[in-house]
């Protein structure tokens, strides 16, 4: 008798353990949230969650344009690489890069090929009477930039979203800045920091206007403002097709003024950068190069690019 119970016992054991497996995975399964009828699950109070906010796609940022004036000199490929790496970093910026030289120089030809960005390469030499000390520079190769981009827009229909800034190879530009300048919707402003032989330079703001400029050179300049410290939108460009850099009349440190005048009024700027309170781009220049004990003829095996 005992046997028979315990072959019986054994027989059924199996399928008691199945059942027991079973139960404990059921009672382990949370439930699932019911559905809203917007496809958002419904919490405990019974509201639905609210959406999650979408990024902005990166083909709606309007582009934007950085005007580059370059010119030959030892630290020309140190400062362009500088340059390249930052704006590798930024969405949607087409870089326009111009020569000083009467045709595209090697040196640039390949490190624009390598640079792993959108960019156009111009070249247009400066007059030798406008190459004197004292005068303004790079206006022609500014100007061969607001051609060009002004060629390339005439025929497209509007609006054409973009903005356009004008970035010197000397320059370092925090990424910050580009968030802000993308926003321009005419002409916008920020400080710029050593330059004019102070710390920073910037637009004073009262009640989110422009009223004036700390500076350390001719406060009186309509728009007393470095040329790293603006950007414009391209609608303002490409409706105003005579805005240019002038040679004629024009004083150093006066183009900033001259070309803004022809664009805006001081009241319409628009302040960046917490009211012109914080410093995202620095008018640095390279240490002039020690090239004192470089042979005057080439005495190495190998020709290395520098």
């Amino acid at each position: 008798m005992k046997s028979l119970l315990f072959s019986r016992f054994l027989l059924l054991l199996p399928w008691v353990l199945i059942v027991i497996i079973v139960l404990d995975i059921d009672s382990s399964r949370a439930p699932l949230p019911a559905l809203s009828p917007r496809g958002g699950a419904e919490g405990g109070s019974g509201g639905a969650r609210p959406p999650t906010p979408r990024r902005r796609p990166e083909a709606a940022l309007p582009t934007i344009y950085a005007i580059t004036p370059t010119y030959s000199r030892p630290v020309q490929k140190a400062e362009l690489t500088r340059l390249a790496n930052t704006f590798r970093q930024v969405s949607r910026l087409h870089w326009i890069l111009v020569e000083d030289a009467a045709a595209r120089s090697e040196l640039v030809t390949r490190f624009v090929a390598g640079a792993g960005l959108p960019c156009t390469h111009l070249h247009v030499p400066t007059p030798r009477r406008y190459k004197r000390p004292g005068l303004p520079r790079a206006t022609e190769q500014r100007n061969a930039g607001l051609a060009w981009l002004r060629q390339r827009h005439q025929h497209l229909p509007p609006p054409q979203p973009g903005v356009l800034f004008f970035a010197d190879d000397d320059n370092t530009y925090s990424l910050e800045l580009f968030q802000e300048m993308r926003t321009t919707r005419k002409v916008s402003v920020w400080p710029v920091g050593l330059v004019g032989g102070r710390r920073y330079e910037r637009p004073v703001v009262e009640n989110g206007k422009v009223v004036g400029w700390y500076t350390g050179w001719r406060a009186d300049r309509p728009f007393a403002i470095d040329m790293a410290g603006f950007a414009v939108s391209l609608q303002v460009i490409l409706s105003h097709p005579k805005a240019v850099f002038k040679r004629r009349g024009s004083q150093p440190g006066m183009q900033e003024s001259d070309f803004l005048k022809q664009i805006t009024t001081v009241e319409e700027l628009e302040p960046k950068a917490n009211n012109c309170t914080k410093v995202l781009v620095w008018h640095t220049r390279t240490e002039k190069v020690n090239l004192a004990n470089e042979p005057k003829y080439h005495l190495d095996t190998v020709n290395i690019e520098v």
